[in-house]
Formats: structure tokens, sequence, C-alpha cells
């Protein structure tokens, strides 16, 4: 018969298990707009969840938010709100298909870097709640190479990339890759190719980027798949659904979800969690 010693150990160990858990924070972003990104993002999050992942969706386009648009979803607060203290978060999160929960950043996430030290560590305790609610927090942030959009992509641990076979998407996406590989070289860098009309126009778009990466930025871009064009996939925006909801046998749906299996089964280091992530977002963390 175990003692209680033995039991309080084991209830002490698995504290510990918990406390040093962490989400994976993952920086969805791309070089320009129209490639498809956010439309990614939020099918993206619901193929993980659909995988048995808690997901968290955080609308970090600061310029354009379109997250709500493609859930059909009118978010009447976002993380300014909890910003200022006049909501706490648990009154911001939005109740998203499949379970995952969805948060508008609003103006919030850009007043960060305006909070006194005591204000933002009063936010980022507020902000530990997320963490424990997800297994994986996605970030969509903006398109292109402002400087709000930089600091998201510096801040992840893993960052996707969306691109297109358009040869300025890839351009676009390069330029990305560059700032990355000078400024955090330890960021696992994930490619996906929408709108592609062929396997090998796909693949080549793949290589082309990995061999110059490879060769000029010393980088290892990691494949993360490709999504064939889909009439379905404008379709579903018309009517304001995510069309692995509304299409889920589609040629589209079925790339969705072959890469949330393989995301979910991709080894990673430990992840460094939200609170890391957010300080280095306002440049107050390594």
């Amino acid at each position: 018969m175990r003692d209680q010693a033995e039991n309080l150990r084991e209830l002490m160990n698995r504290s510990a298990e918990q406390k040093q858990r962490r989400a994976r924070v993952i920086t969805i972003t791309s070089g320009k707009g129209g490639v498809g990104k956010t439309n990614f993002a939020v099918n993206m999050a619901i193929a993980l969840a659909k995988l048995g992942q808690r997901v968290i969706l955080v609308d970090a386009d600061l310029g354009l938010a379109n997250v709500d648009v493609i859930l059909g979803v009118i978010p009447p607060f976002h993380l300014g709100h909890v910003v200022s203290g006049q909501k706490r978060l648990d009154e911001i999160l939005i109740d998203g298909p499949a379970g995952i929960k969805v948060v508008a950043s609003g103006s919030g996430l850009q007043d960060l870097a305006n909070l006194s030290e005591w204000r933002l560590d009063q936010f980022l305790r507020e902000m530990s709640q997320l963490e424990e609610m997800a297994d994986i927090i996605l970030f969509d942030t903006g398109a292109g190479l402002s400087r709000n959009v930089i600091r998201f992509v510096l801040a992840a641990q893993e960052v996707v990339i969306v691109t297109t076979p358009e040869p300025t998407a890839m351009t676009d996406a390069y330029s990305i890759i560059k700032v990355i590989a000078s400024r955090n070289p330890g960021t696992c860098i994930r490619l996906v190719v929408n709108m592609v009309h062929q396997e090998k126009e796909g693949l080549q778009v793949v290589e082309r980027l990995r061999l110059v990466s490879k060769r000029f930025l010393d980088v290892d871009l990691v494949r993360m798949g490709l999504i064939y064009y889909d009439t379905v996939v404008p379709s579903a925006v018309r009517e304001q659904q995510p069309f692995i909801i509304s299409h889920p046998h589609s040629v589209a749906a079925q790339c969705i979800q072959r890469m949330a299996r393989s995301l979910v089964s991709a080894p990673v280091e430990q992840p460094m969690g939200l609170g890391s992530f957010l300080r280095r977002l306002v440049g107050k963390g390594k």
C-alpha cells in the first residue's frame, strides 16, 4: 500500500509538469497581401482543433483584421479593452467552430509598448490564462514588412510563411526569410504554397526558396505543404464560412488537414510560451 509521502510526491511532480507545460506560439505571416494567409490561419486553427488540440487564434493584423470576416462574427471587444482595464480577458474571447477561441487584438498589442513595467506584468499575468486554455496559439499577422509585422515574426519561435507561385509573392516571402535569418536565426520557418494548380508548380516554388535560403542565408526552410487552387475557397469566403467546415471533403480542406496532422506530429523544441513571446514582442525579453 502506497504511503502518504509517495502520494504527495506524485502530486507535486504532476503539479510541476503542469507548470512547465507551455503552449506552442506560432506566427502566421506573408510577404504580401492577397495570398490567402488569414483564410489559411482560420482553417488551420479549426483543423488542429479537430485533431484534439486546444487552439486560440489571435487576429494580430493591426491594419486590416479579417478573421472576423471569414468567421462571420463581429467582436464587440478586443485586447485593447483588456490593456486599458475595461474588460477581463475571458470577456473578450469569442467561441469559434470546432471549439477554437478567437481573440481580436484591435490596437491592444500595439499599446503594450507604452505600458509601465507594473501594468505590463499585470497584463501578462492575465494573458497567462490563455496558456492554460491552449496547446497551440496562432497569431495571424498583417501582410508585408511593416514594423508591426516584423515584431510579431521576430518574437515567435515558429513562423509559417504563406506564399503563392506568383513571382512577387515569392520575392516578398524571401524578404521575410532574410529578416528572420539576420535577426533571429534560430526560428523554425515553415513554408506554405497556396493557390497551386499543379504539384510540380508548387514544388518548384518550395525548392527555389529552399535553395536560395540555404545558399545565401544558411536557413533550412521546412516545407509545410501545398494548397491546391479550389473554387470552394472564394465561395466559402463569400458565405463567411471556413471552407473546412462548409466543404470538409474539398481538395483545399484535405490539404489543410494533412498539414495540421504534420504540424501536430512535428518534433519541436520546448515551447517558450506566451509570456516570453509577448515580452519579446514589446522588446522586454530575449
